[in-house]
């Protein structure tokens, strides 16, 4: 009896980890783009020192500005 439970459950998980259980996908050839897209570096604002991604900062005077407000303080 316990031996037939046991080979049921042996069965089940099978049948899941073959067809249910969906792997990850791993892309291993990364273009340019989204390699720049995942590097997501944090710059902090002069006037306020809030921190802010790099490519939705304002640059002037090589200086980095989270917003327009900050930017007309300085």
């Amino acid at each position: 009896m316990i031996l037939k439970i046991l080979l049921v459950l042996g069965v089940i998980g099978i049948v899941y980890f073959l067809f249910i259980k969906k792997k990850p996908s791993i892309k291993k050839n990364k273009t340019k783009k989204e390699v720049q897209e995942d590097a997501s570096d944090l710059v902090a604002c002069t006037t306020c020192g809030t921190y802010s991604e790099l490519n939705e900062t304002l640059i002037s005077a090589n200086k980095y500005y989270c917003s327009d407000a900050c930017m007309e303080k300085a």
